[in-house]
């Protein structure tokens, strides 16, 4: 199955137990492998202020092909352990190591 990345930015999130966990931001594509690296999810804060970004792997997501958005097979409380960045402070791009950590969180 094919989702356009528009339908799956700025979708809110959940786990399978329906509980609201944020909001696809962005993906991330490696231009090297053509494959997405990771998804850029939004998670707390209020009105979109004191939001943290973190990088979710697709493989820990499931496909929903009805409301054709992902849902995240992780808990709030597991999600707020993860390495999580500011919106003004992105991980560098080449940084293999962050991405390798990003996996291993997810046991990948």
């Amino acid at each position: 199955m094919q989702l356009s990345s528009s339908s799956l930015c700025g979708t809110s999130e959940t786990n399978p137990s329906g509980e609201a966990l944020g909001k696809i931001e962005d993906l991330m594509v490696n231009t090297t492998s053509g494959k997405v690296e990771y998804a850029v999810v939004s998670f707390g804060g209020f009105l979109g202020l004191g939001d943290k970004l973190f990088a979710v792997p697709l493989q820990v997501f499931r496909v929903d092909t009805e409301a054709e958005k992902l849902i995240l097979e992780e808990s709030k409380e597991r999600l707020q352990k993860a390495l999580g960045f500011e919106k003004d402070d992105w991980p560098l791009r080449h940084d293999t190591e962050w991405n390798e950590n990003v996996h291993s969180f997810y046991n990948l």
